[in-house]
């Protein structure tokens, strides 16, 4: 459901699929804004740790910023999720 609506386009942002960056695969990724979008469903829960070292590694070695959002949100509240990776991209310089 993400990937449609990101494909949509309507932030005038260019997000990747299932993208590799160093060791990892992110789900989502901007290179403009240097904007990963991971969704965390419930196998996340018993992962956290490796997320946080994940995004740790993402932010110190690339300077990618990881945004996660749980299924649940993307399905009940789509327009908040698409409302913060907006927020979190930075403006546009063209």
């Amino acid at each position: 459901m993400l990937w449609t609506l990101l494909r949509r386009n309507q932030q005038g942002l260019h997000f990747r699929r299932q993208h590799p960056v160093g060791p990892f695969v992110l789900d989502f990724y901007c290179a403009a804004a240097r904007l990963c979008v991971e969704i965390d469903g419930p196998a996340h829960d018993d992962r956290v740790q490796e997320d946080a070292r994940r995004t740790a590694w993402l932010w110190s070695n690339e300077q990618i910023r990881v945004l996660r959002f749980s299924v649940e949100e993307i399905e009940k509240r789509p327009a908040v999720v698409l409302a913060a990776i907006a927020q979190a991209a930075p403006p546009s310089t063209a």
